[in-house]
């Protein structure tokens, strides 16, 4: 937590245009920190792709939840046809994963939140640098979970993660949740573990930043 984690939380905020980052261990995290950030809880419902890695249910699972899988289109992202077909009164949220760096119908899943009242949680992993629309990647939704893995296209030196919100409430309780729960070291004011992000790793990736865009021309 020095002072390189904040540097690179205001820059990333910056470079996706969201007002808050919050830095944290991992992808997996990210995406788990996001969902507990909006308040999933044992027995809710969160629609999402199949077409991802294990980490993705298992980020939805460890809130209490439970994934629900619908299918995909011919881009490889949700089908916002399946997704409606899917909603009922135990849904909360749905989860996209942009895969293989194309970006979701965040136009329709954005409607499709809005007239059920759900959440939308973005996992733009894959994709962190593209655009939708003109929109960046990381900047849709509710709230949206980077993995910056040495494997992603904005990689680190070893696992450590992003979260953007524009709410000020999530990411609060997201820096909350990510240092066991706790204020200023003393009072617990959620059960948490450590989801802390390495200095080390964040003054690579800030160093990284400046070459990301030669990086995602070539």
């Amino acid at each position: 937590m020095g002072k390189e984690i904040s540097t690179l939380e205001n820059n990333l905020s910056k470079y996706v245009g969201r007002s808050f980052c919050v830095s944290v261990s991992s992808g997996t995290d990210a995406v788990y920190l996001a969902l507990k950030g909006i308040d999933i809880k044992p027995g809710d419902e969160v629609i999402t792709t199949p077409l991802s890695w294990i980490a993705t249910a298992n980020a939805i699972k460890m809130t209490g939840a439970n994934p629900v899988f619908c299918d995909i289109n011919d881009d490889l992202n949700l089908d916002p046809t399946s997704v409606k077909k899917l909603i009922n009164r135990k849904t909360k949220a749905l989860l996209s994963v942009d895969y293989t760096g194309n970006m979701a119908d965040y136009s329709e899943l954005n409607k499709i939140v809005k007239e059920h009242d759900l959440k939308l949680v973005e996992d733009g992993s894959q994709a962190f640098g593209a655009e939708y629309k003109g929109q960046k990647c990381g900047s849709f939704g509710k709230v949206s979970a980077i993995s910056h893995n040495p494997m992603k296209i904005f990689g680190g030196l070893g696992e450590i993660g992003s979260v953007f919100t524009n709410d000020e409430d999530i990411a609060n309780k997201i820096e909350i949740l990510r240092y066991n729960g706790t204020v200023n070291k003393e009072f617990l004011k959620y059960p948490s573990l450590n989801f802390r992000a390495d200095s080390l790793n964040a003054a690579f990736l800030q160093n990284r930043l400046k070459r990301l865009p030669r990086l995602l021309k070539r």
